[in-house]
């Protein structure tokens, strides 16, 4: 009797630490439940392990098929195919975000653009369609074109004291150092003037661009309105507050952008990192020819990838808070930038 009055007080405190961790136990095989709810039988929540072998295996089954299109016979069907796989690994990795460290979960989302990356440059290769090119003659100094749209879309970011993700960008023509201004620009077919353009240091500016360009490098932009034609390269935005772009392009990248809204088309999916306050809104600009200049560059069709923004500093699968869709009661009509001289 006195052996059992004695144990009493040690038993009662183990059953309380038993059942403290069923509590907890359950608690978490409820948590898990939940989130797995709409796909009971997927694994992948197990282990970052777990998910890293699910992912790898997916991407490289993603980027065999991507190997395939240019030799299919219905390419149409499977880059269809292949959008579909990269969407579902986006699923995946939104589905194991919650227990994913943010090394690898910025190293998979970054994987999955460019996957889509991918895809977009073979899409543009092997569907018929007919494109605006130079003759094989032209060249951008002692570069290639093509070596020259590599360089473009390829051009790399790096760190800065003062901020990181600063873009480098080389200088070429452009508008500089203007204020409260109408700034015009014609870009014809087969002249030497189309290539690379820079729109550095406005204020309180208009800019007009008018047909075909190559690429085009925004920097330090305030309180401005910039209409551009069809970029068939890429776009890179850096440092702009208060502005309104209206861009079609195949890739547009965005830095320090605040307070500012983008109407789209775009081939490949618009990236902002550093970003807030940005709203997004589909092409809405026109003058004579643009139809034409369109399907040059090949972007007349409407992919409506302006409104799937990856931000690349926003780790969550939820959505970032640094980006929106611009309302249509507050989204600018057509802009008709037709009948400007050249300034």
């Amino acid at each position: 009797m006195d052996n059992q009055a004695s144990s009493s007080p040690t038993d009662a405190a183990t059953e309380r630490k038993h059942a403290a961790m069923l509590d907890r136990l359950s608690r978490l095989h409820d948590s898990r439940n939940c989130l797995k709810s709409h796909d009971p039988n997927d694994t992948s929540f197990e282990s970052t392990q777990t998910f890293l072998t699910n992912f790898n295996n997916s991407k490289l089954s993603i980027e065999s098929q991507l190997s395939q299109i240019p030799k299919s016979c219905d390419p149409r069907s499977d880059i269809n195919n292949v959008s579909v796989s990269i969407s579902d690994l986006e699923n995946l990795i939104a589905q194991n975000s919650y227990f994913l460290p943010p090394y690898e979960l910025r190293a998979s989302l970054k994987s999955v653009a460019d996957l889509r990356q991918n895809l977009d440059v073979i899409s543009s290769r092997v569907i018929p369609k007919k494109r605006f090119s130079f003759k094989a003659k032209k060249a951008v100094g002692n570069v290639s074109l093509a070596s020259a749209q590599k360089v473009f879309d390829e051009m790399p970011v790096v760190e800065s004291g003062e901020k990181d993700g600063v873009l480098v960008v080389r200088e070429s023509e452009g508008f500089k150092g203007k204020e409260n201004e109408v700034l015009v620009k014609e870009f014809k077919i087969g002249e030497e003037e189309i290539g690379e353009f820079m729109l550095s240091d406005l204020m309180n500016c208009e800019v007009r661009l008018v047909g075909c360009l190559r690429a085009l490098f925004v920097h330090k932009l305030v309180n401005c309105r910039v209409y551009v034609g069809p970029v068939f390269g890429s776009v890179l935005i850096e440092e702009v507050e208060g502005c309104v772009f209206v861009m079609a392009s195949h890739q547009i990248r965005i830095h320090h952008a605040r307070g500012t809204d983008f109407y789209l088309r775009v081939r490949s999916r618009p990236i902002i990192e550093y970003c807030s306050g940005v709203r997004f809104a589909p092409y809405c600009l026109g003058y004579i020819e643009i139809d034409s200049d369109l399907k040059k560059s090949n972007l007349d069709e409407e992919t409506g990838n302006w409104a799937n923004v990856d931000d690349f500093k926003w780790l969550r699968a939820v959505q970032s808070p640094n980006w929106s869709i611009l309302p249509e009661s507050d989204r600018i009509a057509t802009v008709n930038i037709s009948g400007l001289e050249q300034q």
